[in-house]
């Protein structure tokens, strides 16, 4: 069944090169009205031009589709106020926010200033909360709504020269996992997307043939998945150069010590028990943790008593 997002409204940020952009054109393709989200600065996020948004608007347009531009910088709650209020007045409505927009400012964490940190926190850590926080009313009230977070590989495992990054790419996920919780009863669901594609962010880091083979169409045909009205909730799908996978944050089931062998030498002696996979599971909430060990001191009690 082929997947349609007719009468359907997106928001796109960061959406007039690479990712955004095969985003933005994708939903426009397959019937939304989308709102095309760029500050146009460069890949380190210094300048604005409103040219390369503009241009998507002008592809969307003449493939028959409805799109607006909007220059808001995602890090400004005002400016993404403003972008919000622009797409109801002329849509009534929001369906889908893709939060896309990103910079760089690689170094190691010894050569970063905190000012380059900062920056990039801003940009994808607070323009994600922006965005949502400004579309998530509207989605409470129309009991539906989906959003996607970009995460990334650099986030999850690490990557030389990118405290930054991975650390706003980190966060984005611990957003995710307690938007699920409390928008799961308006049917608005939270998901994420770790891509890897040839895009302005990655052109020089890469030979121009594998660039090709990380096509941001690969993983806009993921991110699709993520925000139709079947898409799954509390997700992290990996996508890039054709292949597709999905990331979880597992614990082990652990181990219990009693009081009088709370000591870090006991720990060390229960590692391997502590660290056995084979119980290990996702958890639905943090509260789930701490249930998970009162039922361990609950049973060793029980089987206290018993002796």
């Amino acid at each position: 069944m082929t997947m349609s997002f007719e009468g359907k409204v997106a928001i796109v940020t960061g959406a007039g090169n690479g990712l955004g952009r095969s985003h933005a054109l994708e939903l426009a393709k397959r019937g939304a009205k989308v709102v095309v989200n760029d500050l146009g600065g460069a890949r380190d996020g210094s300048g604005a031009s409103s040219k390369a948004s503009q241009e998507v608007v002008r592809l969307i347009e003449d493939m028959g589709g409805e799109a607006i531009s909007h220059g808001a910088n995602v890090a400004n709650y005002s400016e993404v106020e403003d972008m919000v209020q622009q797409a109801m007045a002329k849509w009534g409505r929001i369906d889908i926010l893709i939060n896309n927009a990103g910079i760089l400012r690689d170094k190691s964490f010894s050569k970063m200033t905190l000012d380059d940190f900062k920056l990039v926190m801003d940009v994808h850590v607070m323009g994600s909360v922006n965005c949502t926080k400004a579309v998530w009313e509207i989605m409470k009230q129309q009991n539906y709504g989906r959003i996607v977070m970009t995460t990334s590989s650099s986030g999850m495992y690490g990557n030389f020269g990118q405290s930054n990054y991975g650390a706003a790419k980190m966060a984005v996920l611990g957003l995710m996992n307690t938007l699920v919780l409390e928008g799961a009863k308006n049917n608005i669901r939270v998901n994420s997307l770790a891509p890897t594609a040839g895009t302005r962010m990655t052109e020089d880091l890469m030979p121009e043939e594998i660039v090709k083979a990380f096509a941001p169409e690969a993983v806009t045909a993921g991110m699709l998945t993520l925000c139709d009205d079947d898409a799954p909730n509390r997700f992290i799908l990996c996508a890039g150069a054709g292949g597709y996978a999905s990331a979880s944050i597992f614990e082990t089931d652990g181990c219990f010590l009693p009081q009088s062998s709370q000591s870090p030498e006991q720990v060390r002696a229960h590692w391997d028990e502590l660290t056995a996979q084979d119980k290990q599971a996702e958890l639905a909430s943090g509260a789930k943790q701490g249930e998970k060990f009162v039922m361990k001191a609950m049973a060793f009690m029980k089987s206290q008593q018993q002796d």
